[in-house]
């Protein structure tokens, strides 16, 4: 395995809490692992350090993150001097940070080394600016887009409604609006009137109306019949991204004579992990392989979660359409799909953001208004061909920068619906709601 560098956009959260320090019978008097971590500075980095070796994709020894933290705190502290480590070792890394802690000034000073000791350590570790520290808020924005609700638009709000309105409520103010927008010609407007538009566009639709009124999240999945090819489009993976899929195809289900796919993840931004192990369980079953993840030297196989789902049998060949903007679960998806032979893939490498990010609060407080969680990458995910999606990518069947890309199609489908389907798709954008 020599390729480490891995990266994320969409983030598969994970709430894991570890205490790290044993409290004696009396719980006013711990015992720590040291006694420098009598010092909540101190034992606040050290709990990092811990979390960091315990849970980190890579296997790190004692004295390798020794190393990490002497160096950021060197540069937390603005120091060219490197501050002692009397041993490259836990306890040493513990010494070292209460001998910088020593010499500062206040409680605020201390709580500031601190901090931005974790925020350098978290940002260096490979891949380089994917670790965070996270305030409270910081994560709370973070599930927020896992999530794709977006608090600072209200679609009702948009029409002039109260939320949970009637569709035919959303119906008659999107015409009330559109009417008074029709002849302006400001950028304003237009933008508003798009606005309008796309918040009558979901609203008045059931399916989507349910999914934004039960949890803010706004759809991810679109459709259309393109001759016996049943064409659909993820713009990113929520989590209602799996019940829409399943509706797109149930919709679909009393069309005669479609027997092909096109499942278009160009641009798809990603989400949580556990929809690829959600999504092949359509297709082969519940506990079944779906792909592995790599972790400390291990890798770890991932198994289907879902039963099998009747309708898609009649689609016999998928395609499934990549751009360097597909990312994260998109990319685990059609690695699996390809790996299983269930869909060839048509494009071109995708975008390589291959990580499984979690976050993992903190106990110890250096700030009685607020706590902190590391956003730490603890697995990397794998392409078709075992090896890291991050900096590659995962590789298409039919590489559309080939100039005979289209002429490569009847190799691997033989549906003439379905290479039309993918010829005309390919030279538009993705469909969007």
């Amino acid at each position: 395995m020599k390729k480490i560098i891995i990266a994320i956009a969409g983030v598969f959260v994970v709430i894991l809490t570890g205490f790290y320090f044993g409290t004696g019978r009396n719980a006013s008097h711990p015992t720590y692992k040291t006694p420098q971590e009598s010092d909540p500075y101190v034992r606040f980095d050290m709990e990092a350090y811990d979390t960091i070796r315990a849970n980190y994709w890579a296997s790190t020894s004692e004295a390798a993150l020794a190393d990490h933290f002497q160096l950021s705190l060197q540069k937390a502290i603005g120091s060219p001097v490197v501050p002692l480590l009397p041993s490259e070792d836990r306890a040493g890394t513990a010494s070292m940070i209460a001998s910088v802690m020593k010499n500062a000034t206040s409680s605020e000073a201390r709580k500031e080394i601190a901090v931005n000791t974790l925020i350098v350590a978290l940002y260096n570790l490979p891949p380089i600016g994917h670790g965070e520290l996270l305030s409270a808020a910081q994560e709370t924005a973070l599930r927020q887009n896992v999530s794709n609700v977006n608090p600072s638009n209200d679609l009702y709000q948009n029409l002039g409604l109260s939320k949970g309105a009637s569709a035919s409520d959303v119906t008659r103010a999107y015409d009330e609006k559109s009417k008074a927008l029709a002849n302006a010609t400001s950028s304003e407007a237009k933008a508003e009137l798009k606005q309008i538009a796309y918040a009558k566009q979901v609203l008045a639709n059931p399916d989507t109306k349910d999914l934004y009124d039960a949890a803010g999240i706004e759809p991810t999945v679109a459709s259309k019949i393109m001759g016996r090819t049943l064409y659909i489009s993820m713009s990113k993976i929520a989590p209602t991204t799996f019940i829409e899929f399943g509706r797109k195809v149930l919709a679909a289900s009393t069309t005669p004579g479609l027997d092909s796919m096109v499942l278009d993840l160009r641009g798809n931004l990603g989400g949580a992990l556990d929809f690829a192990g959600e999504f092949v369980g359509l297709f082969i079953g519940p506990n079944q392989y779906a792909y592995d993840l790599f972790h400390q030297g291990n890798y770890v196989p991932q198994r289907t979660t879902t039963a099998l789902f009747p309708e898609l049998a009649r689609y016999k060949e998928i395609a499934i359409l990549t751009d360097g903007m597909t990312q994260s679960t998109a990319e685990v998806t059609t690695a699996a799909m390809k790996r299983l032979r269930l869909a060839h893939s048509v494009g071109t490498p995708s975008r390589g953001w291959g990580t499984v990010e979690n976050t993992f609060p903190l106990e110890t407080t250096v700030d009685p208004a607020q706590k902190f969680s590391l956003l730490l990458v603890h697995s990397l995910t794998l392409r078709d061909d075992n090896q890291p999606i991050e900096g590659s990518g995962v590789m298409p069947d039919i590489d559309i920068r080939n100039p005979n890309w289209k002429g490569k199609l009847g190799q691997y489908f033989s549906s003439e619906s379905l290479i039309s389907a993918i010829k005309a798709a390919e030279s538009a954008t993705p469909l969007r709601n």
